[in-house]
């Protein structure tokens, strides 16, 4: 009996290890298309900002301190290598964020924005781009170098980026780039035209010598397919030239210290300001009083300034 226990036992136990082996012989394969559904938002970001509404700057606002590190806390990096987001676009913004995301977006820096977009939803990237478009865009110094060499030769640098903004070439078919731009680099929220004026010359340059590569994993070409048609013809001179203009590029010359009403008559009036208040009335009772005849003898006795005086500014 103890026997026949026992091969009752070791049969079972066949049995058990046979059907384990069979079940796992017969587990039904995960569908192709399983990584793409476990995947997040990745290749439908862009789609998914069709689904969104406008953006809410004080929502963006909460959200863009991950942004500070590189970018600044208004969108004005202090590092050179980080583009400027001040001024952009709302639209603009939030559709790089979802090229990003979706990996539509590679080159450059993408290593770094990638991991950052990733967790963002459609509506973020909207808050963000209307908080960036809210912030006020700064600009920094073009390079007045004289060229010594080649086809711009004794032209200063910035000037040769400064001709192509404005005037383009015709004869290579490059438009002007303030046809989209704006004459202050501005950009076009309507198509989502960036705010280039100001931007940072080294991320300029990047950008559009990888347009002239024509090279790009975005699904649709066409915006990128603009940019490829006029960069494809730059010299690297000009793209660099380019980079160095746009980055002096101030939107309002009273950002420079020129008064926005352009009136020269403010500061003649500081002179006036440093007048000592007590001459005023000495000096406008002669004035009022006396005939013409009288004017050269209006100085009294205690030393008050002639009439005529006080209106001729003599301080520095």
């Amino acid at each position: 009996m103890r026997h026949v226990r026992a091969y009752g036992l070791a049969a079972l136990a066949t049995l058990a290890v046979a059907a384990a082996a069979y079940a796992q012989t017969t587990v039904t394969p995960l569908p192709e298309n399983a990584p793409v559904e476990a995947a997040p938002l990745g290749a439908s970001a862009v789609a998914e900002l069709a689904r969104t509404h406008w953006g809410d700057a004080k929502a963006g606002a909460t959200k863009a301190g991950a942004c500070a590190a590189c970018h600044g806390l208004d969108g004005n990096p202090t590092d050179p290598q980080y583009p400027r987001l001040a001024g952009m676009p709302e639209r603009y913004t939030a559709q790089q964020l979802a090229l990003f995301k979706s990996g539509e977006r590679n080159t450059g820096m993408a290593a770094i924005m990638m991991p950052m977009a990733a967790p963002l939803s459609a509506q973020d990237m909207r808050d963000l781009g209307a908080y960036f478009a809210q912030q006020k865009a700064g600009a920094g110094i073009a390079d007045d170098s004289l060229v010594a060499t080649g086809p711009y030769k004794d032209m200063k640098f910035y000037e040769i980026g400064q001709q192509l903004f404005h005037g383009g070439d015709a004869e290579r078919g490059i438009p002007a780039c303030m046809a989209c731009h704006g004459p202050s680099g501005a950009g076009n929220p309507g198509p989502a035209y960036p705010h280039i004026g100001g931007q940072q010359s080294a991320y300029v340059a990047r950008r559009l010598q990888e347009y002239r590569a024509g090279t790009t994993a975005e699904r649709d070409r066409h915006q990128f397919d603009i940019m490829a048609t006029v960069a494809k013809s730059l010299s690297d001179e000009e793209i660099q030239s380019l980079g160095s203009y746009l980055q002096g590029l101030h939107a309002r010359a009273d950002e420079a210290g020129v008064p926005a009403t352009g009136a020269a008559a403010a500061p003649a009036a500081a002179p006036v300001e440093a007048t000592p208040a007590e001459a005023a009335p000495a000096a406008t009772t002669p004035v009022e009083a006396a005939p013409a005849e009288a004017t050269p003898v209006a100085a009294p006795a205690e030393g008050t300034a002639p009439a005529a005086e006080p209106a001729t500014p003599t301080q520095p």
